[in-house]
């Protein structure tokens, strides 16, 4: 029989609907489906159009199960309605609000009343106090501030569970390190690419992150593998959490790891979770991998339905042994819009991690370089190797390389070229890091 996980920090108020029984959660639900759906058809006029093409009225979502009969909403529908057009309160009732980092075109807006607000900062309350954090942790909040939602949001939550917050958001690595040495930090709240950066420094400027009263990472905005995790608990001595969220419905804070670190609570109270084919967009079977997708059930200024993640997921059927009643999703490695396709066969980034990093020598810094030759795809993976390995002799490089290059092909099930490069070459992100570079359009 599993133990019970042990919470590093008493149960905050606002957790009590994590534990909530089963049938009074449905029925929450339920209710705020069922008005959300009708806000979302007399105010937006997308989800009125599309509801009205499907024969489909309000009072038609009398169940759970009816919300596979609304339509999908995806990204490029809140682009092409930039930037105010999936507004459900006029701008009066508006507070806030925030841009995602879009690399191309126009970036997507979100819109929060005072209500939703509060709801964000609850449901922040509750991803902290899954992680364990409560009132007289001290938070290092190096998630970027500004239109990015990670930093307001970790922020307003670490305040209202009673923790001192360090807004220093993103960059200046090695204040970073000072302010997390002299401040006695006891969380940090990052990328988890960027912290793994803070680690290397640290050792450079000779201070050794075991050593510090550091105990807690809460880690999110970026897929990241479970031997990323291992890598960054065994150099800072911390328990390192995953967290999960997107703009589009919130910010942060719709899912959250406990201290079992054994899948993400969704808090489907406000979000409601489905997972579904990628292809047919039919609803898959508990268990079953898939596409994760999302309804907002308390939003009033920007509802969503159904609303396509693109995160590859599944349901983790049993009861977590936390105690929290909420639905728990394995953590999410992949997307299935990062997958490339080289020579015939699907590959994503998270592969790729998980095999450089079964291989002792090499760091978790990589970069994926796809070119086309005589059209022929190639695929380059670049990994740095430690700095023992590195000034090691050429045979133990050309060792290491052969031992890489079986890893991939035996992970990937096609042979990739490998080249190792010395520490610090891969440029770092302090913000989501960049895995793969495509040069195949550019190529004649």
């Amino acid at each position: 029989m599993t133990e019970p996980c042990r919470t590093a920090a008493p149960l905050h108020p606002a957790s009590a609907l994590d534990y909530i029984p089963v049938p009074l959660l449905r029925h929450l639900q339920l209710e705020r489906l069922r008005t959300v759906v009708r806000r979302a058809y007399e105010k937006v006029e997308l989800f009125r159009t599309r509801m009205q093409e499907r024969g489909l009225r309000p009072d038609d979502i009398a169940s759970l199960e009816d919300i596979s009969r609304l339509p999908f909403t995806v990204k490029t529908d809140l682009r092409d309605t930039y930037p105010f057009g999936l507004f459900a309160s006029p701008i009066e009732e508006v507070v806030r609000l925030h841009a995602s980092s879009g690399t191309t075109g126009k970036p997507i807006v979100v819109a929060y009343t005072r209500e939703d607000v509060e709801v964000w900062t609850n449901a922040m309350v509750r991803t902290l106090a899954s992680c364990g954090i409560g009132a007289g942790d001290i938070v290092q909040n190096a998630y970027g501030y500004g239109l990015f939602t990670g930093g307001l949001g970790a922020h307003y939550g670490a305040e209202a569970i009673g923790a001192t917050v360090i807004p220093i958001s993103g960059g200046n690595t090695d204040r970073q390190i000072m302010v997390m040495k002299d401040f006695g930090v006891t969380a940090i709240c990052c990328t988890p690419s960027y912290f793994v950066h803070l680690i290397e420094r640290a050792r450079e400027l000779g201070v050794d992150l075991r050593g510090l009263a550091l105990r807690t990472g809460v880690f999110g905005a970026e897929p990241w593998t479970d031997s990323m995790r291992r890598h960054i608990e065994s150099h800072s001595r911390i328990r390192a959490y995953d967290i999960y969220g997107l703009s589009e419905i919130t910010g942060p804070g719709v899912a959250s790891e406990c201290v079992c670190q054994n899948g993400l609570h969704v808090f489907e109270d406000h979000f409601y979770p489905e997972i579904i084919d990628p292809a047919t967009g039919e609803p898959l079977p508990e268990g079953a991998e898939g596409e994760l997708v999302l309804t907002t059930l308390s939003k009033r200024a920007m509802p969503i339905l159904r609303y396509r993640t693109r995160d590859i997921t599944a349901f983790i059927p049993e009861p977590c042994p936390c105690g929290r009643t909420l639905r728990r999703i394995r953590r999410i490695s992949r997307r299935s819009d990062d997958m490339f396709i080289i020579p015939g066969v699907n590959v994503f980034p998270s592969q790729v991690e998980a095999a450089l990093l079964a291989v002792e020598g090499t760091l978790p810094h990589y970069l994926i370089v796809l070119t086309r030759e005589k059209g022929l795809d190639q695929m380059e993976v670049q990994v740095e190797v430690t700095p023992e390995v590195f000034s090691d002799k050429i045979g133990a490089l050309e060792e290491l390389q052969a031992r890489l290059v079986r890893e991939l092909e035996n992970v990937l099930g096609i042979r990739a070229q490998v080249r190792l490069v010395e520490p610090q070459t891969i440029q770092r992100s302090e913000g989501k890091a960049k895995r793969l570079i495509d040069r195949r359009n550019l190529a004649d």
